[in-house]
């Protein structure tokens, strides 16, 4: 039962973009089209979830031993920024199409705020290794469910008549924060 509350709150409750505001800038920049999303969202699944094995590691088998848990932010950086290395050689490798069309966005992972917030968040909650994986990985498919719902959105009022003052990043913030609102509406479930 402890695993579906932390499910339900990650992707819903908690959502990382839309509740907590963390990676607002792919959640703009890379929901002009579904195909874009989905990639990202699948990216940055991958990292988060690999992420938070190997930081949750690092935290407790590396710099709380030798006492320089201080050190947990550059630590956690590092990592992160390794393997989203390791993510583009892969995507340039198996899928040259998504690796270009996530372009100038794919090394933005290495500065998601997402993906350090999670890895900070998971040592606050002093979760163990399996939760950590859970949260990590629920947390990335609310950061997705959040991306594709939105960029479906934005392609859609591609198609409306907007007044000219509200078209592009007006009617996104707008949308982001309706969107917002809704997700705020899942706060009594957990």
């Amino acid at each position: 039962m402890e695993y579906i509350i932390i499910i339900i709150s990650a992707v819903f409750v908690n959502n990382i973009v839309l509740v907590q505001f963390l990676g607002i800038c792919p959640f703009l920049g890379v929901s002009n089209k579904i195909e874009t999303a989905m990639g990202m969202g699948g990216a940055v699944t991958f990292v988060m979830t690999i992420s938070a094995i190997v930081t949750y590691l690092v935290m407790y088998f590396v710099l709380i031993p030798l006492g320089i848990a201080y050190m947990q932010t550059v630590a956690y950086i590092l990592v992160i920024a390794a393997l989203v290395q390791m993510v583009e050689i892969i995507l340039k490798k198996v899928s040259p199409a998504l690796y270009q069309a996530l372009g100038v966005f794919l090394p933005l992972i290495t500065t998601n705020c997402t993906i350090l917030g999670v890895a900070i968040l998971l040592v606050q909650k002093e979760f163990n290794l399996l939760e950590s994986v859970v949260f990590a990985v629920s947390t990335a498919v609310g950061f997705a469910l959040a991306l594709v719902v939105f960029a479906g959105i934005r392609e859609s009022l591609d198609l409306v008549d907007l007044p000219k003052g509200m078209k592009g990043a007006p009617i996104a913030l707008v949308t982001a924060g309706i969107l917002a609102l809704a997700f705020m509406g899942f706060a009594g479930i957990v």
